[in-house]
């Protein structure tokens, strides 16, 4: 199951997490969440993305426990958590998901193009450094949107007004991470457009942000790699939690799934910055 429109075919284990999920959701008079755990299960163990989807996987259990009476509703909220993982991460951001300082620079980066919304921008920061503004990833990148240095050179302004330009200033480093989307957005678009991949918008942005445009050009979508696939689907297993479907345990860190480390190994590619006629190199 494709999110967004347009799209199809996103390639083996993206669809058939989505599939499952949607199946075990939208009938569950029929199976109940441990089956729907069970299945899952058995994706998360030959695609190798437990730890990414637990998110995704404790909401579901959360609105679809028990089942029998009473359970309309309970279906009703775990249809809404299918649907938001679907979608175009376009909805409203629950400020109270997110460090407080961050929200405005969080929701204004989610309003550079249609393409990225702040639930995006969001879900990313915490898969990419879980809200750390100083951290320095192994190959070079920084901050809390672990942008490579010459990506930010590229994308970064003086957007915090301090007169100084850093990767390790939040809202700098934010803004540049929405514009960088947003231009790895347009070059998906033309791309979908001319039949030269299929999937999401969205999604391809999502992909070419970790793995880099020239692989998703290369595999005429997201690839079909635990790396690439379970990139995206780590960002869209967030979504449901920064629109407030679904409010984090008491004593939580604002941001930060209980239990989820950031990854921050797995950064954005050091390619230079695409363009709407140049395809980036890696």
């Amino acid at each position: 199951m494709s999110a967004g429109t347009g799209e199809s075919g996103e390639g083996g284990t993206s669809t058939a997490v989505r599939n499952t999920i949607a199946a075990g959701t939208g009938c569950g008079c029929l199976l109940s969440p441990l089956a729907l755990l069970g299945a899952l299960v058995v994706i998360i163990i030959i695609g190798g993305f437990g730890v990414l989807l637990a998110p995704l996987i404790a909401l579901i259990l959360l609105f679809s426990g028990g089942g029998g009476d009473g359970g309309s509703a309970s279906e009703d909220d775990a249809d809404e958590v299918i649907a938001i993982f679907n979608g175009d991460g376009r909805g409203e951001l629950d400020t109270s998901t997110v460090p407080e300082d961050l929200a405005d620079p969080i929701e204004e980066a989610g309003e550079l193009c249609d393409a990225i919304g702040p639930i995006v921008i969001a879900s990313q920061l915490e898969r990419e450094s879980g809200f750390n503004e100083t951290l320095v990833g192994e190959n070079g990148e920084e901050g809390i949107s672990q942008l490579p240095p010459e990506i930010f050179d590229e994308y970064g302004e003086d957007d915090d007004d301090n007169d100084e330009t850093s990767a390790l200033d939040a809202e700098d480093s934010i803004m540049a991470q929405g514009r960088y989307l947003c231009d790895l957005a347009e070059e998906a678009q033309q791309m979908i457009d001319a039949n030269e991949a299929t999937g999401s918008v969205l999604d391809l942005a999502l992909a070419g942000y970790h793995v880099g445009m020239d692989a998703v050009r290369a595999a005429k979508g997201v690839p079909q790699t635990n790396e690439a696939q379970g990139y995206v689907l780590a960002i869209r297993a967030q979504f449901a939690k920064y629109e407030g479907v679904a409010a984090p345990p008491a004593g939580s860190t604002p941001g930060v799934t209980p239990g989820m480390d950031p990854d921050p190994t797995g950064s954005p590619s050091a390619s230079p910055s695409p363009s709407p006629s140049t395809t980036p190199a890696e």
